[in-house]
């Protein structure tokens, strides 16, 4: 009996497996030709593979009818990611994709341009519309580089969502329709004037990377980010303090706090100012473990932070300091000046980098 024949021979719940994790769906649909046993064996493979560098070459009417085969074959879920960044033009997709595509549990997108939608109250506004009560994973890119005002925005409708990543430097607005309660992780980085929306949309995340260019009008009043035990906080912009109290006080779960200059700061930026909160953090009294500060200038302000940290962190178990500097000098007076500063936490280790 010839290998081909023994390899035939198994079942056919292991050679879906085996079909299943071949790199691309060009591959497994090759089969097909190996013998009449195979012919139809790979539409019930679950999992599929479309990979093609060249999409940017099709249209979305070829786009659409991708989407609606694999709904014609029962397809459970769907992972679709998209990333015309680096093209001359931009992909278009179709509304189909992200209104209608009841599979779709992964959708990543970056640079592209969703097509067919305008706003029905201002022919000013343009509205991006993602409404998908399957999706799980949710990235969206903007590009600095398309054309594109503060006047346009998204609006979201997925609320089994469960991880969000959102990056929009053009000024423009997020419209949750519906709450997304069984968001665990989030990743935001925008320069919406008003975060509110989000942030009050994703109030059960776990883990969260934070980076607004405003600490106002952030969510809801008296709302709390109880779940949230993973914080990472960007110190780019000069409201990032008033941020950090902020979410200090209505995070009582946070276990680890990093903070981290993320971004390049512009030429006019201004000096952050630290206001001590009134009264100290439950999440300092009860839960904080681990604080990490990366690029840590020791500027007046940010030494009044880890002093604060220190004195009423009473469960801080390890701070580690990465210093933006390279002068010897000047980091051998912040190790001083940090080993020295007075500690809640008996069991604190204090890390400098």
């Amino acid at each position: 009996m010839s290998l081909m024949d023994r390899i035939s021979d198994l079942p056919d719940t292991l050679l879906l497996r085996v079909l299943s994790l071949l790199p691309s769906a060009k591959d497994v649909v090759a089969t097909m030709v190996l013998s009449k046993r195979w012919e139809f064996l790979w539409l019930s493979v679950p999992r599929l593979v479309f990979d093609d560098q060249d999409i940017v070459e099709y249209a979305a009417q070829d786009i659409i009818v991708w989407m609606r085969a694999a709904n014609n074959f029962t397809v459970d879920e769907m992972i679709i990611e998209i990333d015309s960044s680096s093209c001359a033009s931009p992909v278009i997709l179709p509304k189909f994709l992200y209104t209608e595509c009841t599979m779709l549990v992964t959708l990543k997108l970056n640079s592209v341009i969703l097509a067919d939608f305008s706003s029905p109250i201002d022919d000013n506004v343009t509205l991006f519309t993602v409404r998908v009560p399957s999706l799980k994973r949710l990235v969206l890119h903007t590009s600095e580089n398309r054309d594109r005002d503060d006047s346009d925005g998204f609006v979201i409708n997925a609320p089994c969502l469960e991880y969000f990543n959102i990056i929009d430097h053009k000024g423009g607005f997020c419209v949750i329709e519906n709450d997304m309660p069984n968001v665990v992780e989030a990743y935001v980085d925008v320069t919406h004037s008003h975060p509110r929306m989000i942030l009050g949309s994703i109030t059960s995340v776990k883990r969260l990377y934070l980076c607004l260019s405003t600490s106002k009008d952030l969510y809801p009043d008296d709302t709390l980010v109880h779940r949230l035990v993973h914080l990472t906080l960007c110190t780019c912009d000069t409201e990032w303090l008033n941020l950090l109290v902020s979410m200090l006080r209505d995070s009582p779960s946070l276990r680890a706090l990093k903070l981290e200059q993320y971004h390049g700061l512009p030429a006019h930026h201004l000096r952050a100012y630290w206001n001590e909160p009134s009264s100290v953090p439950v999440c300092l009294l009860s839960s904080l473990e681990t604080l990490e500060w990366v690029n840590y200038e020791g500027t007046e302000e940010e030494k009044e932070v880890v002093g604060f940290m220190f004195r009423n962190g009473s469960c801080l178990k390890k701070v580690t300091i990465s210093s933006k500097s390279n002068d010897c000098n000047k980091k051998l007076e912040m190790i001083k000046e940090l080993t020295w500063s007075i500690r809640c936490s008996p069991t604190c280790q204090l890390a400098f980098d």
